[in-house]
This record gives C-alpha cells, sequence and structure tokens, in this order.
C-alpha cells in the first residue's frame, strides 16, 4: 500500500468514528481485525475480528453525547501508521468510573495502525 493509500484508509476510519457511522467505520477494517485500547498503560479494552469490534463501538456509542478525534499528527513508522490524536468528548450519562453527564473530556493520546490485504487490521489506541 502507499503512503497515500495508507492515510486515506485511516482519515475514513476516524471521519466514520466521529460521525458515529459503525457501518462506515468497519468498511477498511480487515475480518480479523485486532483492537486494543490501552489507558495509562493498562489495557482496558481488547477485540479480536471484526465483530466484536462492531460490538464495542456499537456499545461505546451511548457513552458520550459527542465526540471528535483529530488528527495533529501522521507518520509512517516502518509497516505502522502513527497519528497522534487530540480527543474531546462530552459524557452522556453519569459513568460507573465518577465521570459525570455533561463533563467534557480532552485528551491526547496516539491511534497506531497496521494494515493487511489493503485492509487495517490492528488498532491500538493509547492514552
Amino acid at each position: 500500500m502507499s503512503p497515500t493509500e495508507i492515510r486515506a484508509l485511516v482519515d475514513h476510519y476516524i471521519d466514520a468514528y466521529n460521525r458515529k457511522d459503525i457501518d462506515d467505520m468497519l468498511i477498511g477494517i480487515h475480518p480479523h481485525v485486532e483492537f486494543k485500547n490501552i489507558s495509562a498503560g493498562v489495557v482496558n479494552a481488547r477485540t479480536n475480528g471484526i465483530v466484536e469490534l462492531r460490538a464495542l463501538a456499537q456499545q461505546s456509542l451511548s457513552l458520550f453525547s459527542e465526540r471528535n478525534q483529530k488528527i495533529e499528527s501522521f507518520e509512517l513508522q516502518g509497516s505502522v501508521a502513527v497519528a497522534t490524536i487530540a480527543f474531546r468528548a462530552v459524557v452522556a450519562a453519569d459513568l460507573p468510573n465518577g465521570l459525570k453527564k455533561g463533563q467534557v473530556l480532552n485528551l491526547s493520546g496516539r491511534s497506531e495502525f497496521e494494515f493487511q490485504d489493503g485492509t487495517i487490521s490492528r488498532v491500538t489506541d493509547i492514552s
């Protein structure tokens, strides 16, 4: 895959995520995709396969009344695309972890993407 094709796949994935369009988000995803979310050094979500990723994405829709990921920087490191991400969200309801409805989250982190057969085969979100 060319760097332009890789960037287009990542942009499409993030744009669909921001629009909360799960079907569109999964268009460029490999059937055996691996997803992992790491926060403060702890893995707090992990999926294997597109069915599990779809279920996690569907479940997370209700967490935030608004959410947006913005790519601050993007680079290829060998076969891995690394995007520095600014994440902003508004909590939709009081959550068990102490977040309150209406609370605004502004986080920064990075997302690492790996590819197989012209699709995204691994996503690791790190914050």
